[in-house]
Order: structure tokens, then sequence, then C-alpha cells
């Protein structure tokens, strides 16, 4: 549905702090990354700090964690941009620097197009994906439900 755009969360639970030399090969990264993103198809929004560069200063969810907040024209924009983009070889590389996943840490959801998602938001859809499961309203890249599923559960 064009009226819609397609939010996104994403955490990551630090192996090592951000300055720690071993994470330099991540943190050198970031701007390039987050430039990618930014000129790819789609792309419309993303959560900064203070520093207007990134969000890796803002930690919600613990000291060791990093978010990733940002808003897509559709999941296809997302997908494109996450598997068939130069960002594809920092996605493969994530072990080096993020801990194993023991829950989802990855939450996707429907916004009117226009929202800007608060973090507080994000995280509530965090919390309700880990606590039900997938739904039109809290999914993950492994499923596929569309703006039409989530209006229709309104």
């Amino acid at each position: 549905m064009t009226g819609h755009h397609l939010a996104q969360l994403n955490l990551a639970i630090l192996k090592h702090p951000l300055d720690d030399p071993r994470m330099v090969d991540f943190t050198s990264n970031l701007e390039p990354i987050n430039a990618l993103a930014e000129s790819s198809p789609g792309f419309v929004w993303r959560l900064v700090d203070d520093s207007g560069k990134d969000a890796t200063t803002m930690r919600p969810v613990g000291d060791d964690v990093i978010i990733n907040l940002s808003v897509w024209e559709s999941r296809e924009a997302l997908w494109d941009y996450v598997y068939r983009s130069g960002h594809l070889e920092f996605l493969r590389r994530r072990g080096d620097w993020f801990e194993r996943p023991r829950q989802d840490m990855i939450v996707l959801w429907w916004i009117p197009a226009g929202h800007i998602p608060t973090l507080d938001e994000a995280i509530e859809r965090l919390t309700m994906l880990r606590a039900s499961g997938p739904s039109p309203h809290a999914f993950s890249l492994r499923e596929n439900y569309s703006a039409a599923d989530a209006q229709a559960l309104a």
C-alpha cells in the first residue's frame, strides 16, 4: 500500500566496547554503510543521536546493545539494502563484532507514510514480537505481512 512505510528496529549485543581495537572494522565503516542506506532506493529515514551521524551512543536496552531504527518505502527496498548491496559484506561479518542472539533482535512493522517511529514505539513492537510471535503488527524479514494485513487487524 502506498500510504504506508516499513519501520525496522535492529539490536546488536556488542562483543567488545566500540572503542576496542577489535571493533575498528565495524566503527570505521559506520559512516559508509549509513551513507549507502541513505542513498539506497526506498530509504526514508533513520534514527541518529545528537552527533547526527548514527545512533550508536543511544543505549535504551543496555550498555552493550546498539540500535538501528529506520524507515523504508517497502519490504523489498529494505531487503535489497540488507541482502543485495555492500551491506551484505558487513552482515556476513556480524559474528566478529556481535554476540549471537538468543531471542529476536529485529522487528518490522508498518506505519503510515510520513510517521517517524519513536524508540519507545520500536521497543514496544520488539517486545510484542518476543512475547507473542510474528503478526502483522510485529514481524521479521522471515515473514511477509503487508500493510493491508496490519490494517485488517486494526
